[in-house]
């Protein structure tokens, strides 16, 4: 989203990041690996957006499961070990609304953190869910925080059958911050790939989860569910990585692995 003012995604954006998704031309394949690929794209010289696309075939999960399991985040707080918080600030429309969401890094990186305006569409039996950054006033960067850019970050599921489907995720964001080059090549040859089958897994027990907790509040599905408070889009602004700070973790040695259970 590069316009001056925050705008709601439209079926142009919509087909522009599905298109993307799709599309392989200046994208490098740097892991390959079962039902997993990863795609980065060279970053530009004295830049540190990042570039990276994943694609994963998951047999035995529905495109319908697979869109509630990206949705609910209350199964999040649970599946997902990376995340520190995450909560949602509001609602715009019946299909988008603004978020909070915070990560844990590799060691010894800061963690980050990012406010987002997140947007979701089914296209036939396809679904689509993407986001990028914008500023609310009552969430400033956090002094612990390294707040991070996200100019387009997303998932696409196609449908393949009653039991299957693909998971597309796309992500272009700037960290804020120059990392050292075995933080790239980790994202794409073991964290973006781990983080897909963690998914995955999470989608095979998702059904037995949803049955004890809220089984029929699904607000993605049914917005007369929503508890959100209206947002008025005045209350928000473009999120400008220039306005961030930028730290230098270039230099930084690997560090261990944080305990992650999967």
């Amino acid at each position: 989203m590069s316009g001056q003012s925050v705008t709601i995604p439209d079926d142009r954006a919509f087909a522009g990041f599905k298109s993307e998704c799709l599309c392989e031309e200046g994208w490098i394949m740097t892991y390959h690996k079962g039902t997993i690929k990863v795609w980065t794209q060279a970053l530009d010289e004295g830049k540190s957006i990042h570039k990276i696309k994943c694609q994963m075939v998951c047999k035995g999960v529905s495109a319908e499961t697979m869109y509630d399991v990206l949705h609910d985040i209350e199964y999040r707080r649970k599946w997902d070990s990376n995340v520190i918080e995450t909560f949602d600030i509001g609602k715009l429309t019946v299909n988008a609304d603004v978020g909070y969401y915070s990560w844990k890094c590799p060691n010894p990186l800061r963690n980050r953190d990012v406010i987002t305006l997140r947007s979701w569409l089914p296209i036939g039996k396809d679904y689509i869910i993407m986001n990028y950054s914008v500023k609310h006033a009552k969430y400033p960067p956090k002094k612990d925080m390294v707040r991070a850019v996200s100019i387009q970050t997303g998932y696409m599921v196609q449908n393949q059958g009653p039991n299957d489907c693909i998971l597309t995720y796309m992500a272009q964001v700037d960290p804020r911050g120059s990392l050292p080059k075995w933080v790239v090549n980790k994202s794409s040859h073991f964290l973006a790939p781990r983080a897909m089958r963690k998914i995955n897994k999470a989608c095979l027990k998702y059904f037995e989860w949803k049955q004890k907790h809220n089984p029929g509040f699904k607000p993605w599905l049914y917005p007369e569910q929503t508890t959100l408070p209206s947002i008025p889009l005045s209350e928000l602004s473009i999120q400008r990585a220039e306005s961030l700070e930028k730290i230098d973790e270039s230099c930084l040695d690997e560090g261990h692995e944080r305990e992650d259970s999967d």
